[in-house]
């Protein structure tokens, strides 16, 4: 990198012009990131009725990363279980519902309910957790 000779103050000027444009845009782009991913979030909340924050506390309480891999959710890298990622953009569940809110609330409370045999158990969820988890997975994009 060249060094700037502070005799001349319009290469200063410049430099430090092109230094702020460069920060600027980087921080222009992590702004809308957080912007985007809250709407992701207001998103999943209004769909479900749920509360994606509360939902991923549930999914670590319940150890659902032991059977899945949950971006988002540490240690959860099960392989006996789908990996969720991307769950918000998916068509079905289990490749047999239309993945819905009302479906997946259902699904995550008692998939046995909706598929008898299928290795997902039946979770014990309140309807209201079933909606925070649900939540949660709608916010992975």
């Amino acid at each position: 990198m060249p060094r700037l000779n502070p005799r001349k103050p319009l290469a200063w000027l410049l430099s430090a012009a092109a230094v702020l444009v460069v920060v600027g845009v980087l921080a222009g782009g992590a702004v809308q990131y957080v912007q985007g991913r809250q709407d992701v979030k207001r998103k999943a909340a209004l769909i479900t009725g749920g509360d994606p924050h509360a939902g991923k506390q549930l999914i670590v309480q319940n150890g659902c990363g032991g059977c899945h891999d949950i971006p988002g959710v540490p240690g959860a890298r099960g392989l006996s279980g789908p990996p969720l990622a991307k769950w918000g953009s998916r068509v079905y569940i289990a490749g047999k519902f239309e993945n819905n809110p009302g479906n997946l609330v259902r699904w995550v409370q008692d998939a046995q309910a909706m598929d008898p045999g299928v290795a997902m158990p039946d979770m014990n969820l309140t309807d209201r957790q079933a909606r925070d988890v649900a939540a949660y997975l709608y916010t992975l994009n």
